[in-house]
């Protein structure tokens, strides 16, 4: 399955744990975390799990829809106090009965699972008949769906954490993507965030989601494709070509973030790895540690575009699980719709009906307004503050994330 061994940190905890109904739940704590080894049993009396959700082929196009009719009663912008990705108190019985530091569990009316395929199944013949198309095709919505909670905090994004837990998420990435890989049926594995009410958030906690599907999704089928005419070195060429162009963002030693050269959207910005490296399974811990911080960069560059936070949705494409591996890279792909500090840019006819792109800011001009930010973010963060302020903001910040 995997051409790489997942390698994981020794230094950051993973504390595994069962929800009331039977759901994993997975504790990772922050190398410097102050919490203590115990967590408390979650005691809730839950009503049984929704039924798997089903899948339905279009046949014009091939793709396959999950009805999962059960994500209709989720819950839509708690106060804070009943926050549903908050530790459990007397008061909000909510989803994780333990203070932590980041917690993944599974979730509650998944798009795809609990149930799994069979385990006996060939994966190259699943592929197959799911790429077949017929008439009124259905299927189970096996794999599987998980939470991954930032912070105990009830507001913020990933842009907002400090660098130790920005290191501990990109490790529960990398801990889940070799887990559900391993899962019978699972062909694809996509950790994503979605930040802001523009985007159809839900919920302020600072949190993700990891969606394992039981297809090749569409996105990647045309990224396959691409590569069949191309080469295998598709992804390898685009990335040597803009590392030597005009929207080069930020570079480390393991990574390049840039803004692509046919930009969809007015805020596109893609984060690829400089060796090939399929999934964040196969990335190294120094690899997991450059991403930290050159992640959170990127992040709070995106925030000072504008006055107020910036919607994104963060997804992070990976190869599938079965196939291309040596072909498709890790990749990164931020975008947002905010063309303006007032103004979204909305699917009209063209992009929504036909898959038709017009753009409305170069992508140079993009990325030359993405580097003035990501510079004043880094000029901001080396200037000297007052030694009352300082003090404050380590308090905020001490409390944010332990509270």
């Amino acid at each position: 399955m995997h051409d790489t061994d997942h390698v994981s940190d020794a230094r950051i905890a993973v504390r595994e744990a069962k929800l009331a109904d039977g759901r994993d739940l997975i504790y990772f704590d922050d190398v410097d975390t102050t919490l203590a080894p115990e967590r408390r049993a979650d005691e809730r009396v839950l009503d049984p799990r929704p039924a798997n959700a089903h899948m339905r082929q279009d046949p014009l196009t091939g793709e396959w829809i999950s009805i999962a009719a059960a994500r209709q009663n989720r819950v839509f912008l708690p106060p804070a106090h009943l926050d549903p990705l908050a530790p459990q108190t007397v008061d909000n019985p909510s989803e994780i009965p333990s203070v932590y530091d980041v917690a993944v569990f599974e979730n509650r009316s998944p798009s795809f699972g609990p149930e799994l395929a069979d385990p006996d199944a060939s994966s190259a013949e699943t592929l197959a008949d799911l790429r077949r198309i017929g008439l009124e095709r259905t299927r189970s919505s096996v794999g599987r769906c998980e939470v991954v909670c930032f912070s105990p905090a009830h507001e913020g994004s990933f842009g907002s954490l400090t660098r130790s837990r920005a290191r501990t998420v990109i490790e529960a990435w990398a801990h889940r993507t070799a887990a559900l890989s391993a899962l019978p049926g699972v062909e694809e594995v996509f950790p994503f965030e979605n930040r802001g009410r523009e985007i159809g958030v839900t919920l302020p906690h600072p949190h993700g989601q990891i969606y394992s599907y039981p297809y090749v999704t569409p996105r990647t089928e045309r990224l396959l494709a691409a590569i069949d005419d191309y080469g295998p070195t598709l992804m390898a060429d685009i990335l040597d070509r803009e590392r030597n162009g005009p929207r080069v963002l930020l570079s480390g030693e393991h990574w390049t973030a840039f803004v692509p050269f046919a930009a969809r959207w007015p805020i596109e910005i893609h984060l690829l790895p400089h060796r090939h490296v399929p999934d964040f399974a196969a990335t190294t811990l120094a690899e997991r540690d450059e991403l930290a911080g050159l992640y959170l960069q990127l992040l709070q560059g995106v925030d000072r575009l504008y006055d107020t936070p910036t919607p994104y949705i963060a997804a992070w494409h990976q190869a599938p699980v079965h196939e291309h591996r040596d072909d498709v890279r890790l990749m990164l792909q931020l975008t947002s719709p905010r063309r303006a500090a007032d103004k979204l840019k909305y699917l009209a006819g063209s992009e929504a009906a036909k898959g038709a792109w017009i753009g409305d800011v170069t992508p140079e001009a993009a990325a030359e307004a993405l580097r003035r930010a990501i510079h004043a973010t880094d000029a901001a963060a080396d200037a000297p503050a007052p030694a009352t302020a300082t003090a404050t903001a380590t308090a905020t910040a001490t409390e944010g994330t332990r509270a």
